[in-house]
């Protein structure tokens, strides 16, 4: 699982479609296929608009660049869940 992590927060190319972006989500799913969501840069000439990511499978996509374009958690100390119930108790019934 590891080595598919290696991609998250860089950007990629779509070896197939040259479809590029910053891959910002990964999936693994029960039948054993992994995919990436790949989000393309915003259009300098509409800034509010945020473009759609597109899922590709990870053996189609490669890096780009030396660097991820920010630093992934760490999914080992991810605050929340039992760290910040949404209930101080069980709701009543």
């Amino acid at each position: 699982m590891e080595q598919h992590f290696k991609l998250l927060g860089f950007k990629a190319r779509d070896v197939v479609t040259g479809f590029e972006g910053v891959v910002e989500s990964i999936s693994f799913d029960l039948y054993g296929c992994v995919q990436a969501v790949v989000r393309p840069p915003l259009d300098k000439a509409k800034p509010a608009e945020v473009p759609d990511g597109r899922w590709f499978d990870l053996k189609r996509l490669v890096a780009v660049g030396e660097q991820a374009v920010m630093p992934i958690p760490d999914f080992v100390n991810v605050p929340g869940g039992t760290e910040k119930p949404a209930f101080s108790s069980l709701p009543s019934r």
